[in-house]
């Protein structure tokens, strides 16, 4: 299968399905595309220009933003005639002052390579600050911590409904401890591991973003609910591994987000999402009771 074929049998199926009576009912189609650099702070229409400069970004996201390509070429086969709009991970994040975006690296290297804290997650920081701001009574000034806590996480400072800060950096491997990424660590641990492994550098940056976080340390899954269990499980070496993945995980949000309370100078509302966000009322209460003897 290609993303053309994937793209019929997603067309045909809304039709069978009786989602839409006919393609004719469809007059937009959102493409999320992972990386829009600097060059993109909002959702844009794509045109022949934009669709250019994602590939010119490429670089930043080259297991994503080609594919994110695909997908926008086979549905502009499909449906010519509508309207195709790429939706930025990055864009909610371009509102970041530069002192919190830039890294203590050579500047030349953010002038001529354009690295730089960019932020993911993005639409979901975006959606999840509408509906707080709804909920407080859309305040002229307010200050929100935005978590979005998946298998891949991160937490956004949010002032004035822009965001000032976020978790993850110039890629979805900084930031918080998740489910197979191992967060920020030691940079210097990467050359150290490739030289006792006898690994090249690209070796071990696969070990963080797929074999770390809660998977790493607890041995037996990336999954927060095989965690869970496993703190209760019989096998003391199992448990005891569990427990520190979970205590790890969450030492990870509560120093970002006691960091951002600080950064904001107070803090209105805390709002957890995604999978575990939403789901695990532990986790939610194991961050805010860290929380709360120093901030309330």
């Amino acid at each position: 299968l290609n993303h053309a074929v994937a793209v019929e049998i997603l067309l045909n199926s809304l039709v069978e399905e009786k989602i839409v009576a006919s393609l004719n009912e469809i007059n937009g189609v959102g493409h999320r595309v992972v990386h829009g650099g600097e060059k993109f702070a909002a959702s844009t229409v794509i045109s022949e220009e934009v669709a250019n400069t994602i590939e010119e970004l490429k670089d930043l996201a080259p297991l994503h933003n080609p594919a994110n390509l695909t997908g926008y070429e086979a549905f502009k086969k499909a449906l010519p005639e509508v309207g195709h709009v790429a939706v930025f991970d990055t864009a909610f994040h371009q509102t970041m002052p530069k002192e919190n975006f830039m890294y203590p690296i050579p500047y030349e290297y953010y002038e001529k390579h354009m690295v730089r804290r960019y932020g993911f997650h993005g639409t979901s920081h975006l959606y999840v600050t509408g509906r707080c701001l709804d909920l407080l009574g859309n305040p002229e000034h307010s200050r929100i911590i935005t978590c979005h806590i998946g298998n891949g996480a991160s937490l956004a400072a949010v002032k004035d409904g822009k965001c000032v800060n976020t978790s993850m950096g110039f890629t979805p491997l900084a930031g918080v401890m998740m489910g197979t990424r191992s967060g920020d660590i030691d940079p210097a641990i990467v050359t150290y591991l490739a030289a006792k492994l006898n690994k090249s550098a690209d070796d071990v940056m696969n070990i963080l973003n797929k074999k770390s976080g809660l998977l790493g340390v607890s041995g037996i899954s990336g999954d927060s609910r095989d965690i869970k269990k496993g703190t209760e499980s019989e096998d003391p070496n199992v448990a005891y591994r569990c427990s520190l993945a979970q205590k790890l995980q969450i030492n990870s949000f509560v120093e970002i987000a006691g960091s951002y309370i600080t950064l904001l100078g107070g803090c209105d509302a805390i709002v957890f999402t995604a999978g575990i966000g939403e789901n695990d009322a532990d986790i939610r209460r194991m961050v805010c009771e860290a929380l709360a003897p120093v901030f309330g």
